[in-house]
């Protein structure tokens, strides 16, 4: 094999193909793009791996995470810009080379400081990727709010922008959903930002149910058309009943993240639904709102993707930890949760997978005891961390 200068090769790995691991193996990178893949001994001038995993570069669907960037602290907005560059470095340390932003596309006068903004986080995306600032792919997730008032003209302001690659149908109204037991919202609440008082917190409850009554139906019927008009993948957020499943298949949802009962997930997989749970949640060995454990969805065959969502490094880890919970899933079949099966779901055909042809969209991962730290990161075969 003759390499040329702009070429690499990476030697003495364990690479993790879609259906198996090459215990001692190598790549070669050509014009972005896996170009040859080897076993046993590699070409002369071979980047060692040290007998590292080299695996695809991990597909994030669902992070909102920047925002703990924007607004590291609660009334301090720090310049979006610089924000958005601070949480690509600690995506791309993570293992993260492909990014679906999650912006919430809604206002509510008194709640979260960061609703409302989601245009000025798109901007500020938009500029760092003109600039080359960045070192993962980015896409936006938009997260619709539905019985919010404003929801639908925000999320009309955003959906033609080329980058918006998925969009989801949220309703956090109390009682229901992620916060059936209503006691769960309110200590949620209370524990952000200082907390909220009783009074404020009955106050904002029943803003939100005369919201859901006034708005919600037409707003989820809007959202839904949009979505089908600019051919956006649609996800369902927190499916319970059978009733939300049903709305689900309704709907045409590509993507059911974070389902809360095991009747909803078994729903949701027999209608070819794939189902996306916590990272964070297989790391803790539960939800911390006290809904279904995704190592439970796991072991009967329900999880199709992992999420970092507000711990970027829990999503190699949490794939990592995927087979020592059910046994029946092999390494391959848990790095897909965080590769193929996320790519697969919206669309990204050209990578997830380490094959001829893909994108060069590589990480080398030494795991320490139970913990992986991502030692290289390539995207399109060029070195960015």
């Amino acid at each position: 094999m003759e390499m040329k200068p702009k070429d690499t090769v990476i030697a003495n790995a364990r690479i993790v193909l879609a259906d198996r691991v090459i215990e001692q193996g190598w790549l070669g990178l050509a014009d972005g793009r896996i170009a040859e893949i080897g076993e046993g001994r590699a070409p002369t001038g071979a980047e060692d791996a040290g007998g590292d995993l080299l695996m695809p570069g991990l597909i994030e669907l669902h992070t909102d995470h920047l925002e703990a960037h924007y607004v590291p602290r609660p009334k301090v907005f720090w310049n979006p810009v610089a924000a958005v560059i601070s949480y690509d470095g600690q995506l791309a340390t993570s293992g993260i080379t492909t990014v679906f932003d999650s912006l919430r596309v809604w206002r509510e006068d008194g709640a979260e400081e960061v609703d409302g903004r989601a245009g000025v986080l798109a901007a500020a995306i938009t500029t760092a990727r003109d600039s080359n600032l960045l070192r993962a792919d980015h896409f936006l997730h938009l997260r619709c709010e539905i019985p919010m008032p404003s929801v639908v003209e925000e999320a009309k302001e955003l959906i033609d922008r080329p980058d918006v690659k998925l969009m989801s149908l949220m309703d956090h109204t109390p009682g229901q959903r992620q916060f059936r037991d209503e006691v769960k919202l309110r200590d949620y609440y209370r524990g952000k930002g200082g907390g909220m008082t009783d009074a404020q917190l009955d106050e904002l409850f029943a803003r939100r149910f005369d919201y859901q009554k006034k708005y919600a139906a037409a707003n989820m019927r809007e959202i839904v058309a949009l979505a089908h008009q600019y051919r956006i993948p649609l996800a369902s957020h927190d499916d319970t009943t059978e009733e939300n499943v049903v709305d689900a298949v309704r709907d045409g949802v590509a993507v059911a993240e974070f389902p809360t009962t095991i009747e909803a997930a078994r729903g949701l997989h027999q209608a070819g639904i794939d189902i996306l749970m916590g990272a964070p949640n297989v790391v803790r060995g539960g939800s911390h709102s006290g809904n279904i454990a995704a190592v439970d969805l796991a072991r009967e065959g329900l999880l199709d993707i992992l999420s970092s969502d507000y711990i970027p490094s829990s999503l190699l880890m949490g794939a990592l930890q995927l087979p020592e919970h059910a046994p029946s899933i092999s390494l391959p079949a848990a790095v897909r949760t965080v590769t193929k099966a996320p790519a697969d779901a919206v669309g990204l055909t050209d990578r997830g997978e380490i094959a001829i042809g893909k994108r060069a969209d590589l990480i080398r991962v030494h795991v320490a005891g139970s913990v992986p730290v991502v030692r290289s990161v390539w995207r399109e075969g060029g070195r960015v961390a």
